[in-house]
């Protein structure tokens, strides 16, 4: 059942062309992700979909008998409304009478009037009438996921975070059928954007949506359509296949360009040699060639080539933290937390929002000063820090001239030197842009460029926070090349997942309370391990209860203590007599897999290892982890049997 038919859409923006004669569709439960370079016409075109605009020709159609909700990019809400207002903005009448229920709720817990009891009354009949306690449950759940806490606060006492959250639940909250999201992980932290993403992908809800996080694209979407050079292509399946398919088609597009201009250069040699003909076939060959021409100088995207810097010298003492503690008056931050880094480290650091990351960030840097604790830096470290807000730029500049301030030229790995002009255009800063000012860069490109001239800088540790909001996933994917082959040190704060797992060694996880975990490992190994301890500790609290309830039985029923050991023995002779054993030696093993793999843990903080070492410590630590895991799986196994 198809929801939705593009047909033969052409859109400019100005003298620009974004897009022109594209046509797809999309199918009932398709989740489909659009994927473009910044300013190629990916929220235009939503626009249009969701009759926001107008294409310059060609139509959309919806299914008559579908509804839709668009999420876009910027969502512009009056501040005369509160935060239920918009929530609850719809002519459903289901979530009308929840509004109702909620704000007769809140009357009565405010004042218990005879007038408030009776519109609580009549609200919570329309609800018991209209079947609504699932979706009121599904809202509670929604606003107590994205920390929205009080539905009745004017929208103007909001952040630009909490608006766009705010805006996400009510899309979210709509009972919809097609649901259109530009960027919905903008402003999310990790634990949000994963409860978003299990949620988005377990439903039902046909889903179109823009995003650059390519973790999340790969777990909820099945269909990828891209907009590359005008024009559009769809691939059927996920974010790998995806890349695997682009590579394909550019290499088939690269050996098709050159037969044509190879064709084109035998021709072009015919039209220079031969008299100007009449005949009816040296006109038609003329039209021909004129035809190849155009299609000879046709652009076709190419894979950027490798882009390497060399870093200055590092020596070997690189950074040192003591004993670090930093608080607010009503937060603790940071509580005695040290560490020493080593040569060639990628760091990464998780956590939710407000736990400390960019304050880590700002203390190693000399921002803010800590309360107690001492930040060493070793002699030969230069430091190139690229904040949230990025770089403060004063005047209105053109961007290679602000560029050329930090650097004219920037040095490779092989030693040679290319200008800042060619390392502006690798990352996407075409040559007739640069002479762009600065104060006309949307505000995605004044990021980039703030990163750029943080890497021009040529530091040998790199601090970074956030440096993959607002980039398209072209752009991402050349910054991840670059600091995959990075020769210095870095520390990273990213809700980039896929960015993470590509980037970093081991992650510094801000758990709240002062209190900071260094995990050895990626941010999905993290995670696996995270999920794995918190199964664990469920079966633990059900044994408890199990047993205590299983306890309390007995002592109703007036049962002697032996028959508990009677049961017990019962309940052994359900495994076999060689599984019995098994179990006993699982035991065993796992214990010893966790005492090796503390001892690791302790020489990889010990900050005295060498970089082989460390890699050597971390491909063990990895190993024992896997193996643990297998044991303490058929453990749980043969233990629920038991």
């Amino acid at each position: 059942m198809n929801f939705l038919t593009v047909e033969k859409l052409t859109k400019s923006f100005g003298e620009k062309l974004l897009f022109e004669d594209i046509t797809f569709g999309i199918e009932k439960g398709q989740k489909t992700a659009l994927i473009a370079k910044n300013g190629a016409g990916k929220s235009s075109l939503l626009n249009i979909i969701a009759d926001l605009d107008t294409p310059d020709s060609g139509k959309v159609t919806l299914r008559n008998d579908i509804t839709v909700s668009y999420l876009p990019q910027l969502e512009t809400v009056s501040n005369n409304y509160s935060v239920i207002d918009v929530i609850f903005d719809s002519n459903s009448p289901v979530i009308k009478v929840v509004k109702e229920y909620e704000t007769a709720l809140l009357l009565m817990k405010r004042q218990e009037t005879p007038e408030n009891l009776t519109r609580f009354e009549h609200a919570l009949n329309e609800m018991e009438r209209l079947y609504a306690w699932d979706l009121e449950s599904r809202v509670k759940e929604i606003l107590s996921r994205f920390g929205i806490d009080d539905i009745f606060k004017n929208i103007s006492e909001l952040s630009g975070g909490q608006r766009k959250k705010t805006a996400l639940a009510k899309t979210l909250i709509a009972d919809t059928d097609l649901l259109i999201l530009d960027e919905p992980t903008n402003h999310l932290d990790i634990d949000m954007i994963e409860w978003l993403e299990e949620y988005l992908s377990t439903s039902n809800t046909t889903l179109l949506m823009v995003t650059h996080d390519r973790y999340f694209l790969d777990q909820v979407c099945n269909n990828i359509i891209e907009i590359d050079n005008q024009k559009l292509y769809q691939y059927k399946g996920k974010y790998g296949y995806y890349l695997e398919k682009k590579a394909e088609r550019i290499a088939n597009e690269t050996a098709e360009l050159e037969k044509i201009k190879q064709l084109y250069r035998t021709e072009l040699e015919w039209v220079h040699t031969s008299p100007c003909a009449r005949t009816t076939k040296a006109k038609a060959r003329i039209n021909a060639f004129e035809e190849l021409k155009e299609n000879a100088t046709r652009k076709v995207e190419k894979q950027a080539d490798a882009f390497h810097v060399r870093t200055e010298r590092i020596g070997n003492k690189i950074l040192e933290i003591n004993n670090l503690d930093f608080s607010y008056p009503d937060k603790l931050l940071l509580d005695d937390f040290s560490y020493t880094f080593k040569k060639g480290e990628k760091c990464g650091i998780v956590g939710k929002n407000g736990t400390g990351k960019t304050t880590l960030l700002k203390l190693l840097v000399g921002e803010i000063l800590p309360n107690a604790g001492r930040i060493v830096p070793g002699q030969t470290i230069q430091f190139g820090y690229f904040a949230q807000d990025g770089l403060p730029v004063k005047g209105n500049k053109r961007v290679i001239d602000l560029v050329k301030e930090h650097a004219e030229v920037v040095r490779l790995e092989s030693g040679n030197f290319v200008g800042a002009s060619q390392f502006l255009n690798y990352f996407g800063f075409k040559y007739e842009q640069q002479y762009t000012y600065y104060e006309d860069l949307s505000g995605g490109e004044k990021r980039k460029l703030s990163l750029l001239i943080t890497l021009l800088k040529n530091p040998n540790f790199l601090i970074l926070d956030e440096p993959t909001n607002d980039f398209d996933i072209d752009t991402l994917n050349l910054l991840e090349d670059f600091l995959t082959h990075y020769q210095g040190c870095i520390l990273v704060v990213s809700h980039d997942r896929w960015f993470m797992n590509k980037l970093v060694d081991h992650l510094f996880v801000f758990e709240g309370n002062g209190k900071v975990k260094d995990f050895y490992g990626n941010y999905t190994e993290y995670r696996l391990e995270k999920q794995k301890a918190e199964k664990r500790k469920q079966k633990v609290e059900r044994e408890k209860v199990s047993v205590g309830s299983y306890e309390t039985e007995l002592n109703q029923d007036n049962f002697l203590p032996q028959a508990t050991e009677a049961a017990n023995k019962q309940q052994l002779q359900k495994l076999s007599w060689k599984e019995y054993k098994e179990l006993e030696q699982l035991e065993i093993d796992i214990s010893k897999l966790d005492q090796e793999k503390e001892v690791l843990l302790q020489k990889m903080n010990s900050g005295t290892g060498t970089a082989k070492e460390l890699n050597e410590w971390s491909a063990s630590y990895k190993r024992l982890l896997d193996e643990s895991e297998k044991k303490t799986t058929r453990w749980v196994e043969l233990s629920e049997r038991g």
